[in-house]
């Protein structure tokens, strides 16, 4: 893989972009047809002050969208009344059952409704990686598969780099442990810095993959660290967003820092209460696994994904939009999983 790359999977009920960096998945971008258009990062909508809360220092806006209502901050100067219109911005999609962040734009009339759609995963792609022109077909399949493995995975072990991570989020923070992993020929211990850096490196990188933020702990390697170069470490590997707030390293080893919560995370996407794959999630997993057999074998007149009797309306409504090749059966025999065949 190149420098800086990006694939666009448009597959039926889901699209899904990603950046590849330096060979690794750096960000995954997920839009669903059966999102709500404004709970969407960016985009724009007339709302009605439903709610002012002064102990939350917000006001809960109704966007002409099913409810949670979307929560817009208030300064302690700032003036709102219950029945007001605004024209408000998404900051944060949402999360854990709560409702889109907001951001003022400016005094609003008329019904609640959208004023501008958020950007496209096409236009959100072109942002990250202007010039770069998005591959396609069954490379992005293999992409987007390739990135939702990474992104659901608590943690990961670079052995090139002598570094195993384990990246957790839990109500009130996110936790990242950084330690050595065993390289043949090298003793990483003794070079605590270089593994500190390759694991803030590789942590910021699945924090955004994963679409987290909040308070994040990162456990350091060793103590008595040069907390200045930890600092310039963190930044060069967070980045320099002016709402990232980066605290000292403390005498436990830890460096705390704050990040803004942007997107809804991918298992909040993709995964229920149970922690398990969501019907919806199996459904688009199915059609895409069909998309990628009919790219990979033109031949077949048609192939046949039988798929469980759970799933298999929802795959059936979705397949019809593969073309004539694409065929579902209901099986009974299976309780997870699919298979495809010829015929």
């Amino acid at each position: 893989m190149s420098e800086l790359e990006t694939f666009l999977d448009d597959t039926p009920g889901e699209v899904r972009g990603m950046v590849v960096r330096n060979g690794r998945f750096d960000a995954l971008i997920i839009q669903r047809e059966s999102d709500v258009a404004q709970q969407r990062l960016g985009a724009r909508s007339i709302g009605r002050v439903v709610a002012v809360d002064p102990g939350q220092k917000g006001a809960f806006v109704d966007l002409g969208a099913p409810e949670p209502f979307g929560f817009l901050p208030l300064r302690s100067s700032d003036r709102m009344a219950v029945g007001e219109k605004v024209e408000v911005e998404v900051s944060a999609e949402p999360r854990e059952h709560k409702g889109p962040t907001l951001r003022r734009i400016g005094a609003g009339e008329g019904e609640s409704r959208l004023l501008r759609p958020a950007p496209t995963v096409a236009e959100m792609l072109a942002r990250l990686a202007p010039g770069v022109e998005p591959r396609t077909g069954a490379a992005a399949i293999r992409a987007s598969l390739e990135a939702e493995e990474e992104a659901l995975a608590p943690g990961a072990q670079f052995a090139h780099l002598g570094v195993r991570l384990a990246v957790e989020r839990t109500r009130a923070l996110v936790a990242v442990d950084i330690d050595h992993a065993a390289v043949p020929g090298r003793d990483g211990r003794r070079d605590k810095g270089r593994a500190n850096r390759d694991g803030l490196m590789q942590a910021a990188r699945l924090i955004r993959l994963k679409g987290w933020g909040g308070l994040v702990a990162v456990d350091l390697v060793g103590t008595g660290h040069d907390g200045e170069a930890m600092l310039a470490a963190a930044r060069a590997a967070f980045g320099t967003d002016p709402e990232i707030a980066y605290g000292p390293v403390n005498r436990f080893g830890v460096l705390m820092l704050s990040l803004p919560w942007r997107t809804t995370p991918v298992e909040e996407r993709l995964l229920g209460p149970d922690g398990r794959l969501t019907l919806e999630t199996r459904a688009i997993e199915a059609v895409r696994r069909l998309r990628q057999a009919l790219a990979g074998d033109t031949a077949a007149p048609w192939l046949t994904l039988r798929c469980p009797a759970t799933i298999a309306p929802r795959v059936e409504v979705l397949a019809t939009r593969l073309g004539p090749r694409a065929r579902v059966k209901a099986d009974p025999g299976l309780s997870d999983g699919v298979e495809i065949e010829e015929g």
